[in-house]
């Protein structure tokens, strides 16, 4: 019985291998075949769902299109950096960094607009931001020197910073940029902390629910605390 089950199923991986490949998609249009070929280099979107795009997109009107690709033009042109957290906005500061009631005392050290944004929703913290863009991985060769740590210790040697926060995924890179920006900053007289560890080690914070990341934002720990002795 075993034995016939080994023949069945090889047997059907063989003719599974003999099976001509799919062939490229065939375009009656080459503007539709440029804007799949366009749609399908973003990511997470194949062939056939860039297909689906273009055809719907095909049946709009076309104020409506032109809008829908204006609004891009515009972000790319138009763009801007918060001059002091370095994340996106559309003017010299953003809204966060401008508004007078927020902590400046405080500062929430994150890896991108993702995360801040994630963070913001759970309305836990009132202080404000630094966006690193991006995190230490020497296998990816990035370094120190390629995300905002410098600008991190300026903005806390010339301002009167009381607290550093470490919201940065649980990764290996996570860890490793936590622990050299600790290494940096522990003899500045602040206090550092790390977000609690409600989150699980390995996720990525932007895809944490507003409740799990605003109990790990308000139970922050001294990052010290984290530290195998």
């Amino acid at each position: 019985m075993l034995m016939t089950y080994k023949f069945c199923f090889y047997k059907s991986i063989i003719k599974l291998m003999k099976l001509p490949k799919f062939a490229s998609m065939n375009f009656s249009s080459k503007l539709v075949e440029n804007a799949v070929n366009q749609l399908s280099s973003l990511p997470g979107i194949g062939k056939k769902s860039a297909l689906r795009l273009v055809l719907h997109m095909i049946k709009q009107e076309k104020q409506n299109i032109n809008q829908f690709g204006n609004s891009f033009i515009d972000l790319i042109n138009n763009i801007n950096y918060c001059s002091e957290c370095f994340s996106i906005s559309d003017n010299q500061k953003c809204k966060i960094c401008s508004d007078h009631k927020r902590d400046k005392s405080t500062i929430c050290v994150v890896e991108d607009i993702r995360v801040m944004m994630a963070v913001e929703s759970t309305m836990q913290f009132k202080g404000i931001y630094h966006v690193l863009g991006g995190l230490i991985s020497p296998m990816d060769g990035i370094g120190p020197s390629d995300i905002k740590v410098e600008e991190l210790i300026q903005k806390v040697q010339n301002s009167e910073v009381k607290e550093i926060i470490f919201a940065l995924s649980t990764t290996m890179e996570g860890d490793t940029t936590n622990f050299y920006l600790f290494r940096r900053l522990k003899d500045l007289n602040i206090t550092i902390s790390s977000i609690a560890r409600g989150i699980s080690i390995g996720d990525e914070l932007e895809y944490a629910d507003e409740i799990t990341l605003g109990t790990a934002i308000s139970s922050r720990l001294p990052y010290e605390n984290s530290l195998s002795k």
